[in-house]
């Protein structure tokens, strides 16, 4: 009797075109997802050489955005150039999908962005937001950047690679860091094969060895060559013990980090601190391992302390020895306008003593005279000055320049 209701229960189900089989509620949405995901890697990939990998896409929170909004667990994007070399690969713990960005919003994003074929930089973050079109890959977000081939660290909140121009741009709060050379600025623009750095806006960049700071607007920054290069007004402050104690600036300087010598062109000024002396010249050269500034273009030198000025055609100075040597057409003027011309001259400025020889011509004004001679030494400032006929046998020309009297009017 069971049986007989059995068999005719089945038979109305059948008439009724139903089941007793109940296929899981999840099903049509899984089905949904699978499509969506496998027409955004199609999309991704068709004519662009461009790849979305994933694992497990989930259903965004919003049921209202199915379409616009996906989650994706472990992500990668891939990127191709014409003859099938890697310039890009993304790689996320989780991502999501919307419209306007492939990808976007990504947690723990780790990258590497190619060159040739070969790893340039090595990309990081906690979060960034991921945009790319074929061409160009921007991150947004905390992001960290390394050259493996030079250990060059750039740290900002954007980052851009653009392959075809050989240029990766890293900007807002930019930090960079190297075994040579810390430096912030507004922007950075590296060409990978130069290994080339240009830092723009506000750049304050401090080497350790040796020890300067140099603040400018624009630096160039030669890795491999080890040179700093500037084509801006800039100020290099140099230290000893952290403490400064001289400083160049010029509209332009280079700087070799390996020979520790810094070239200042155009408008050059070397600044002591100690005594206070100014050098001013189109072009110095200022070794930091021997403490010597010296050029071959006309030259000015100021003692503020002293009030005193030296002009001349060429000079070197010794720093540590606080000692200046001038050459062709010397020109000394003191603080009451007293004169010393000479062919050379060496000024002792601890000792404020000056040598001077050749064609020698000292005048004073109170009280007016001159003499003529073949050496002179003694204290420019302390008007206290011997000329010497030198070994020409020579002898010393004294003028005496009487005063003009003055007539009283009756």
């Amino acid at each position: 009797m069971k049986q007989q209701e059995k068999k005719r229960g089945r038979g109305e189900e059948k008439k009724r075109g139903g089941s007793r089989r109940n296929f899981p509620h999840s099903f049509t949405p899984r089905l949904l997802f699978l499509t969506l995901c496998l027409t955004i890697g199609l999309a991704a990939c068709g004519g662009s050489k461009n790849q979305v990998v994933t694992k497990t896409p989930s259903e965004s929170p919003s049921p209202l955005n199915k379409e616009n909004n996906l989650t994706f667990f472990d992500v990668t994007l891939e990127q191709a150039d014409e003859v099938g070399r890697p310039i890009w690969r993304v790689k996320a713990k989780q991502a999501k999908y919307t419209k306007e960005k492939q990808i976007g919003e990504a947690e723990s994003p780790y990258g590497e962005l190619y060159q040739d074929g070969k790893v340039v930089y090595q990309v990081q973050a906690q979060k960034a937001d991921i945009e790319q079109d074929g061409k160009q890959l921007f991150l947004k977000g905390k992001i960290i950047a390394t050259d493996p081939r030079n250990g060059v660290v750039l740290r900002g909140n954007e980052l851009e690679w653009r392959p075809k121009e050989d240029l990766l741009i890293v900007r807002n709060q930019l930090n960079g860091t190297h075994k040579q050379l810390q430096a912030v600025a507004t922007e950075a623009r590296v060409t990978t094969r130069q290994q080339r750095i240009e830092f723009s806006g506000g750049v304050v960049a401090n080497s350790s060895e040796p020890q300067l700071q140099m603040r400018t607007e624009h630096l160039i920054w030669r890795i491999k060559e080890e040179k700093l290069i500037g084509d801006r007004p800039l100020q290099i402050d140099h230290y000893k013990n952290n403490q400064i104690t001289d400083r160049g600036k010029g509209d332009a300087a280079e700087v070799n980090l390996k020979t520790k010598i810094a070239t200042v062109t155009k408008n050059g000024q070397m600044e002591l601190l100690d005594p206070p002396v100014q050098i001013a010249s189109n072009s110095m050269s200022w070794n930091l391992n021997t403490e010597t500034v010296t050029t071959n273009s006309p030259v000015r030198v100021f003692h503020r302390a002293e009030n005193t000025t030296v002009s001349a055609n060429q000079g070197e100075m010794k720093i540590a020895q606080k000692t200046i040597y001038l050459t062709g057409n010397v020109y000394s003027v003191g603080q009451r306008r007293q004169t010393l011309r000479s062919k050379t001259l060496t000024w002792y400025l601890d000792k404020k003593l000056v040598e001077a020889e050749g064609d020698v011509v000292y005048r004073q004004v109170d009280p007016p005279l001159a003499f003529t001679g073949e050496k002179a030494s003694g204290n420019l400032q302390g008007e206290t000055i011997v000329v010497t006929g030198g070994n020409s046998g020579n002898k010393v020309v004294t003028e005496i320049i009487p005063q003009e009297r003055k007539v009283k009017s009756q």
